[in-house]
């Protein structure tokens, strides 16, 4: 049976009521960067001690869920699976929209983006944020060159190679941001290999919920038909993968209670944090990770597309939360210079450092999201993203060859 993929008609108002929120909400995020460009950061929540705010939480999210959502279209080309090929054009897609939408925040978010030439002509090879411009350029290119393979029949005998490329390009984007905090040794959340393992299995997560959030949305807004056993096979991967997330935490903090050194940190986290112990267990476990498993399995719910699309937000906010608790919660913490002791000084050496999202910041966020919507939404209207139909019978012989 041969897959037919057909462009969104895309003249509704609905579409375009869509479309153009997004831009709206890009634009709103553009403002944003130019008021805190122009005022300078102290219109935002951030100091000399939290440096990275809610901006990195967005961009450090769609930047692992870009990585992780090509996964469905590594399933199909590097694993074989016949049964993911009609769902890999809208994969690597996501992957580049999400990319983009991410650093797209992250520039405006450093400050002065114009610099950013500085850092394409001149590298310093022991930092991994110049390791990251190769990685992420590469992934851009890699999944521009994926798409063509997979859309364009001349060239589709490349389809496999450039699956591997890509495929092994992503563990290493993947890791390369995991390893910025790894490596970190300033900051007692971080300094742990560790990290880059853990934020592999994390982009899975969150990319496979982004892509079923994006697929029945699609499919649901288009009256086109999406049969069950490709939600189910989906939403149970995507079980797997947070429970794998959840493994990986738990593995993160037994690590840090081997070590002295940690304790006060993870008692700050777990117990002691306010607001990041509470978005830790409330927001991180519970939200981004129970609750979904529960309706991902519970027979009353594992059946319903609502419970299963409701699963799939809940691992999202619960990713933000998890990026939220990491990152700026990591710099809350003052690094312990002397485990054991009491130090103090002018520097704020000992004091856990405030922070409160500003405004500007939030709609830089939020911004980066809306671009990464727009690009979608756009280019499913355009090219022939999406296949015609993933009913149950469309997707039977491709689900027996597997």
């Amino acid at each position: 049976m041969q897959t037919v993929f057909r462009e969104l008609e895309g003249k509704s108002s609905t579409y375009y009521g869509l479309l153009g929120g997004l831009g709206l909400l890009a634009l709103l995020g553009l403002f944003a960067a130019y008021q805190m460009e122009h005022h300078g950061h102290i219109i935002t929540g951030m100091t000399n001690q939290v440096v990275w705010g809610i901006p990195h939480v967005f961009a450090v999210f769609l930047i692992v869920a870009a990585s992780g959502v090509l996964n469905v279209a590594s399933i199909a080309t590097v694993f074989g699976k016949q049964f993911y090929k009609p769902l890999a054009p809208l994969s690597a897609l996501l992957a580049i929209a999400l990319l983009a939408g991410g650093l797209m925040v992250l520039m405006l978010d450093l400050g002065r983006a114009d610099r950013l030439i500085v850092a394409m002509t001149h590298y310093n090879f022991k930092s991994v944020f110049a390791w990251n411009v190769f990685l992420y350029t590469g992934f851009f290119t890699l999944s521009a060159i994926y798409i063509w393979t997979m859309m364009d029949r001349k060239v589709a005998a490349f389809n496999k190679p450039v699956g591997f490329a890509a495929f092994f390009w992503r563990l290493s984007l993947t890791t390369g941001t995991g390893s910025i905090f790894g490596f970190l040794v300033a900051r007692q959340a971080y300094d742990t290999a560790l990290l880059a393992p853990m934020f592999i299995i994390m982009s899975f997560c969150y990319g496979l919920a982004v892509y079923l959030l994006v697929l029945m949305a699609a499919y649901s807004w288009s009256k086109r038909p999406l049969g069950d056993l490709v939600i189910r096979r989906l939403k149970n991967l995507l079980g797997v993968f947070i429970a794998a997330v959840l493994y990986f935490v738990a593995v993160y903090h037994l690590t840090n209670f081997y070590f002295t050194r940690q304790h006060e940190f993870e008692r700050f986290i777990l117990l002691d944090g306010g607001i990041y112990t509470l978005l830790f267990w409330i927001g991180q476990i519970l939200l981004g990770g129970v609750v979904p498993l529960i309706l991902l399995y519970a027979p009353a719910t594992r059946q319903s597309r609502s419970a299963i699309a409701s699963a799939c937000l809940l691992v999202v906010l619960g990713g933000l939360a998890q990026m939220y608790v990491t990152i700026i919660g990591g710099q809350a913490f003052p690094l312990q210079m002397f485990p054991g002791m009491i130090e103090s000084s002018s520097f704020f050496d000992g004091v856990i450092h405030p922070y409160v999202p500003s405004l500007p910041e939030t709609l830089l966020g939020l911004g980066g999201v809306a671009v990464a919507g727009a690009m979608v939404v756009f280019a499913i209207k355009i090219l022939r993203f999406l296949p015609e139909s993933l009913d149950d019978p469309a997707v039977t012989l491709s689900h027996k060859a597997d």
